[in-house]
């Protein structure tokens, strides 16, 4: 069968693309390899930015119903230190990936999208003007590719190969019940090694993410026993006052997720014919908590300028949007991991709190996305 349009993955980028092209009238196919539900390690938070992307898929309305509790201020926890913005915004609200996948896959289908799941594509080859995928199966042919199956990809066709390095981020991911985390806030973490984030998500629900470096990691597992999430936690709780007040009387709800190595930066956007959209295009740092939100946003942009047939200009413009998150996301990180640079961030933080909302707008959280 051939489609307008495959679509390699059903995560919030994959299924976003689907959604928005079908009901354009195009004839899409979407291929995802893991069985939904799933949880995954992610920060799980959608900035307000992103809302209007959600009213074209039109899942906006659910989301709100199954999101948590609106994020209205933002702040730092970093060794003694618990520093919360003065300002009050509407930031965003969190939402776990259990949850959000299924909305807009099932949002991608209702639209018309055809769904193979789980499927995976086993070799791709260029066809005239456009491709053949060879699934277990059966074989499907598109005129475009969208590649939007994340950046964590060991095999397969859009493998991502990396050389390990002692600067290698791991992400480890938890839920929460009954926090002490003071209503509203979402806060950065900053610990030796590493950084990370708390945010009320669903169903009363506080999500600990992370970030912590291959090399920290190795000697947190020197001095504290279990698993590695486990041990990464006890070295948080250890140097960071804010989360051991939020985490001391809550209670672990399942186990923790790892993944990784993460790595962050601008990646193939348009090459042979195939777009990439989602992480796999370009990734920040996590220490924004812009994930999620990039890579729904990005695929608005796709979307946009493949109806208008300009799907040429996807790379610059995609640059022009997203790349000064990428870049303020790497100079938030290096503040962030590093003694000396958390130190004299923190003192300066103190001194104008202000700069902690500027912050999070430099990172795309009140940046306006225009309307599909």
């Amino acid at each position: 069968m051939r489609y307008d349009a495959l679509i390699v993955g059903a995560g919030p980028a994959g299924s976003a693309a689907a959604r928005l092209l079908s009901q354009a009238g195009w004839h899409v196919a979407l291929i995802e390899k893991a069985r939904f539900p799933r949880r995954k390690v992610c920060g799980e938070f959608i900035s307000a930015s992103t809302l209007p992307v959600l009213e074209a898929c039109g899942v906006a309305s659910a989301f709100a119903v199954a999101a948590g509790p609106p994020v209205t201020r933002v702040g730092i926890y970093a060794g003694n230190t618990m520093l919360a913005a003065p300002e009050e915004n509407a930031w965003g609200r969190a939402l776990g990936r259990e949850h959000l996948d299924l909305l807009l896959r099932e949002a991608a289908v209702a639209a018309g999208a055809q769904l193979f799941q789980p499927a995976e594509i086993k070799a791709l080859r260029r066809d005239g003007d456009g491709f053949v995928c060879a699934l277990e199966e059966a074989e499907v042919a598109a005129r475009i590719i969208i590649a939007a199956c994340g950046s964590w990809n060991t095999g397969g066709v859009f493998a991502l190969p990396f050389e390990p390095a002692p600067s290698d981020l791991f992400a480890f991911k938890a839920h929460f019940t009954a926090s002490r985390l003071p209503p509203g806030l979402m806060t950065l973490l900053a610990f030796p090694g590493g950084y990370g984030g708390l945010v009320h998500s669903d169903a009363g629900r506080t999500s600990l993410s992370c970030c912590i470096r291959r090399d920290a990691l190795a000697r947190v597992r020197t001095r504290h026993a279990g698993k590695a999430g486990i041990a990464v936690l006890a070295h948080i709780m250890d140097t960071t006052r804010g989360v051991r007040e939020a985490l001391s009387a809550a209670a672990l709800e399942g186990s923790f997720l790892s993944t990784g190595p993460i790595h962050p930066g601008v990646r193939a956007l348009h090459k042979d014919g195939i777009f990439f959209a989602g992480n796999i295009a370009g990734e920040a740092h996590p220490i924004i908590a812009e994930g999620i939100s990039m890579a729904i946003q990005a695929s608005g942009l796709l979307v946009r300028l493949l109806i208008a047939h300009r799907g040429e200009g996807y790379a610059r413009a995609w640059t022009r949007r997203f790349a000064p998150r990428i870049r303020a996301a790497s100079i938030f990180a290096h503040l962030a991991m590093h003694d000396a640079t958390r130190g004299a961030s923190l003192a300066l933080l103190h001194a104008a709190p202000g700069l902690v909302s500027l912050g999070a707008r430099l990172s795309g959280k009140s940046v306006s996305v225009p309307s599909l």
